[in-house]
């Protein structure tokens, strides 16, 4: 099955879509999952994530989903298939990661449908869901969803949502400092 990285044994998880599927290791060892599509936050939640699975001696699944673009009847998009392009972003998060083989408690998964949909379903028995917040704020938020925040209130497991170093501005300074919960 294209997608599942190391083990390639699957059955599905309990309550979920049965045609999501993970990695047996996944089932019997705890898992983190992480939501990866390519931008800077989600390389810092991947980062995080594979710091926190070596931590926590846990099993790392990190999910790129896809879908077909919104289209007309009769279009032709020729050899183009977007799941070949999400595969091609799993491995630039695996490439990110890692210079040798990705170990075995590492593992992808590239699934079609809905972004939050499929990372909600694959939170089902995980210790932690981390993605990425790409700081669609305001007006655009609320047009284009939010992945992060549906994961947030749906997901089956505690969410970690990570920023980039590119979307943390610090705040203005007033020239003083203060420092919150300090006894003396």
């Amino acid at each position: 099955m294209p997608g599942i990285g190391p083990s390639t044994l699957v059955e599905p998880h309990p309550g979920c879509d049965p045609t999501v599927m993970t990695s047996i290791d996944s089932v019997t060892r705890p898992f983190l999952v992480v939501g990866f599509d390519g931008s800077p936050s989600a390389f810092a939640a991947v980062d995080r994530g594979a710091h926190l699975a070596r931590v926590l001696d846990a099993d790392l699944r990190v999910v790129t989903t896809w879908m077909w673009p919104a289209t007309y009847p009769g279009a032709n998009y020729g050899d183009w298939f977007p799941g070949d392009d999400a595969e091609a972003l799993a491995a630039k998060a695996t490439d990110h990661l890692f210079d040798d083989p990705a170990p075995a408690w590492y593992s992808t998964v590239v699934l079609q449908g809905m972004p939050a949909r499929i990372l909600i379903e694959q939170s089902a028995g995980a210790e932690m869901l981390i993605v990425g917040s790409r700081g669609h704020g305001g007006f655009a938020g609320l047009l284009l969803g939010s992945v992060s925040g549906a994961c947030a209130e749906h997901a089956w497991c505690p969410v970690l949502i990570m920023h980039s170093d590119r979307e943390l501005t610090p705040a203005p300074s007033s020239g003083q400092t203060a420092l919150l919960g300090a006894i003396s």
